[in-house]
């Protein structure tokens, strides 16, 4: 009986995680919203113990913020955060490109690759905002270092929510399709193995077509 208690509450957080995930990289809340713990429970029909545990598994994610004696907010990034972190993203993945092997497996961008497509073609941000991460995850994944692979992924996490609001600006100011045909570039420089084109796609579209 206590095994499948524990399964019900595991399956309640993880819901949240989703459900929250969802609304803060889909654009349904603003950096800075506060969640209210009431509000959240009465919407998804769950109590405040598995939301409670749900919040704290995005904060340690970078997503959401606890603010002692004020509740919980979506997290705020300030400009030099958002300047360092794309600064360390840049350094780890121009080192993984330099690394790469030339047998590399290449299936795991070429799937994220095909997600982006095919959420850009249906305009789900979300969607959109999970392949943008998976690819650039895939692309240092190739130099076959888990450590270096673990690290890019931390200073991700920490980011997700900027990158998000970058592919929701970039669908106001860019042509149609922008982000996509960017990534094609660097998807096709990583298949030809040439690591200058593969830097140059890098550049392309780091932060600084966002931030400055």
């Amino acid at each position: 009986m206590r095994d499948t208690e524990e399964l019900a509450s595991a399956s309640l957080v993880e819901l949240a995680v989703s459900r929250l995930t969802r609304e803060i990289l889909g654009g349904g809340t603003e950096p800075g919203e506060r969640l209210v713990e009431e509000q959240l429970t009465k919407r998804f029909g769950i109590s405040r113990a598995p939301l409670r545990e749900a919040l704290r598994l995005l904060a340690q994610q970078g997503l959401v913020e606890h603010m002692p004696r004020k509740g919980v907010r979506v997290a705020i990034l300030s400009d030099a955060d958002i300047r360092e972190l794309y600064a360390v993203r840049d350094v780890l993945e121009r080192h993984a490109v330099a690394a790469t092997p030339p047998d590399a497996d290449l299936a795991g961008i070429a799937t994220a690759m095909k997600a982006m497509r095919a959420a850009d073609a249906r305009g789900d941000q979300f969607d959109m905002a999970t392949a943008h991460r998976d690819f650039h995850v895939a692309v240092v994944a190739l130099a076959g270092n888990r450590q270096l692979t673990l690290v890019y992924e931390s200073v991700l996490v920490k980011i997700q929510l900027y990158m998000a609001l970058n592919l929701r600006r970039e669908a106001e100011v860019a042509r149609p399709h922008d982000g996509v045909h960017r990534h094609e570039r660097l998807f096709d420089a990583v298949s030809a193995r040439d690591v200058r084109a593969m830097a140059d796609a890098l550049n392309e579209h780091g932060a600084r077509s966002y931030i400055e």
